[in-house]
């Protein structure tokens, strides 16, 4: 063997043994203030169609088939994608409302890596017209795909922090 290929064996090894090391559970939570009344921005994040203006992940690919089953800001609802290399294919599905407070999804990852991450989205009124929005995502990643995901946690928090951002804009310039 030359001594590239032994370099290489011997760099996926020793990621191999680190990876044992990492955890398989991850969690990541993000948070911000949006200078508007809680019930405005809680009626607005419950409806999933409409993360299709402020998440940077389903803005990736803007020409995405979309199918859209039961009704949104629903528990059941499906936001179904199937999109380029970079969106990738899965679902969103709703698994818990509670009214102005809270929602809970589960997302399904079929391409291009399978994988279900649970995501939640909070509301607490900060004053009469400002809320902290709150936007966590937890899972487990199998070995050795644990390694991966926590390389990519920083990627994953900086990505909810621009969605974050985008979703102030909207809900504060139309305010």
């Amino acid at each position: 063997m030359s001594i590239i290929i032994w370099i290489i064996v011997i760099i996926l090894a020793v990621l191999a043994v680190i990876a044992l090391f990492v955890p398989k559970q991850y969690a990541i939570e993000r948070e911000k203030i949006i200078n508007t009344p809680k019930h405005e921005v809680f009626d607005y994040i419950k409806f999933i169609k409409n993360q299709e203006q402020y998440s940077k992940w389903v803005k990736t690919d803007p020409e995405m088939k979309v199918t859209l089953t039961g009704t949104d800001g629903n528990i059941g609802f499906i936001y179904a994608w199937d999109g380029n290399k970079k969106a990738g294919a899965g679902e969103q599905e709703i698994t818990g409302v509670t009214d102005g407070e809270r929602i809970t999804t589960e997302v399904r990852f079929l391409r291009p890596f399978k994988g279900v991450a649970h995501i939640y989205m909070t509301t607490e009124a900060v004053t009469e017209h400002s809320t902290k929005v709150t936007w966590g995502m937890t899972g487990t990643s199998p070995y050795p795909m644990n390694l991966m995901t926590a390389m990519m946690k920083g990627v994953l928090a900086k990505d909810i922090d621009i969605s974050l951002n985008d979703l102030k804009q909207i809900l504060e310039t139309n305010n």
